[in-house]
């Protein structure tokens, strides 16, 4: 059994999106069933809509910066029930058997995570379809509580955006004493700013552009580096525990490593694709134990860890709701960078759509 949804769709690397009936399957035994209020859009769903990355399949539904009600429960679930409000990030069904998602990091499983959309149901083989759409059908252990007092619509993008900026100050341990810089102040950048500031470190942000410090500021910098001038980034020399990176195009990262401390680091998080030109040098690395690394997102008990976090700080993303009739409006404004700092869609509108 399955019933028909609602949803916006691209149907090959050049085309808008538009109105898109298709069908979900009915809750298996382990599966929740959630009526989508509000979904974000990320940096992601335009490379996969325009297969920057050569890894798109059509019809395509994008979408994981998903907020939802629960609306229906299979016979087996124990942890949700109808009328909690929940959430879905990038994934939605991994081994949970492997190694790496043994150690809770189901984004890196061994045989593949299953992603929300330009995916393959690993059961029946149908194709993963996400957010942009009326409801979603996700399995129990990929289902995340979006906590009491959060805005739903500016919680959303805490599914992606909010897990891929945590999981790297997790990961380093960033506390009260820590340094932490970060590259780049969009919808990633503005959410490690917000998160590295509520662990108590002293935040810093590198921008290329002039004029981002009263906003920088009011997200949680301390200080505002231009990395273009060189006498400010000589004054940061040796002084950054972690930079996390969140520009998501080919840059210079060399610049950038003298600020580390002996033993720093510097995590990707924005960029997949060769960083050949300039190459990196070495050099710094190797004499001071300085490292280049990248991450992913987060597995399913860290993003629950970030969403609590951001229930106890009062942490969402800064947004700009529209209706789903603007999205390819509201791509063209993300690769200008025309807005502050996430869009989010009110899924309401998709009623309405023609």
């Amino acid at each position: 059994m399955t019933f028909p949804v609602r949803s916006f769709a691209t149907h090959a690397p050049t085309n808008k999106l538009g109105l898109f009936h298709f069908v979900r399957r009915t809750a298996r035994a382990n599966d929740v069933v959630i009526d989508i209020l509000y979904c974000g859009v990320c940096h992601t769903d335009i490379h996969h809509s325009r297969n920057d990355w050569g890894r798109a399949n059509y019809p395509m539904v994008p979408g994981h910066e998903i907020v939802g009600r629960v609306i229906e429960v299979g016979a087996e679930v124990t942890r949700f029930q109808a009328g909690e409000l929940v959430g879905v990030g990038c994934m939605v069904d991994a081994c949970q058997a492997c190694a790496n998602c043994r150690r809770g990091w189901e984004q890196y499983c061994d045989t593949g995570s299953t992603f929300t959309y330009n995916g393959v149901d690993r059961h029946d083989g149908t194709p993963t379809f996400g957010g942009y759409a009326e409801k979603i059908v996700v399995s129990q252990d990929f289902v995340l509580r979006i906590p009491d007092g959060l805005d739903p619509a500016a919680a959303a993008p805490l599914l992606c955006a909010g897990i891929t900026s945590y999981s790297p100050l997790k990961r380093a341990q960033v506390g009260p004493g820590s340094r932490v810089a970060v590259v780049g102040l969009g919808g990633l950048g503005h959410m490690a700013l917000k998160l590295a500031k509520a662990m108590g470190a002293e935040v810093t942000l590198f921008t290329r552009s002039p004029g981002k410090e009263a906003d920088a500021r009011r997200l949680g910098a301390d200080h505002i580096v231009l990395s273009t001038d060189a006498e400010q980034m000589s004054g940061v020399a040796s002084r950054f525990d972690l930079i996390v990176d969140t520009v998501p195009y080919v840059h210079d990262l060399n610049p950038y490593v003298p600020s580390l401390v002996t033993g720093g680091a510097l995590v990707l998080v924005g960029y997949l694709g060769p960083l050949d030109e300039p190459a990196l040098l070495t050099g710094p690395l190797v004499l001071k134990g300085k490292s280049v690394s990248g991450s992913l997102i987060g597995g399913i008990a860290d993003t629950q860890e970030m969403l609590d976090f951001c229930g106890r700080h009062g942490i969402t993303a800064d947004i700009e709701i529209i209706p789903m009739q603007s999205i390819n409006e509201a791509y063209e404004r993300m690769l200008g960078s025309d807005v502050k700092y996430r869009f989010v869609i009110d899924m309401a509108s998709l009623k309405t759509a023609a």
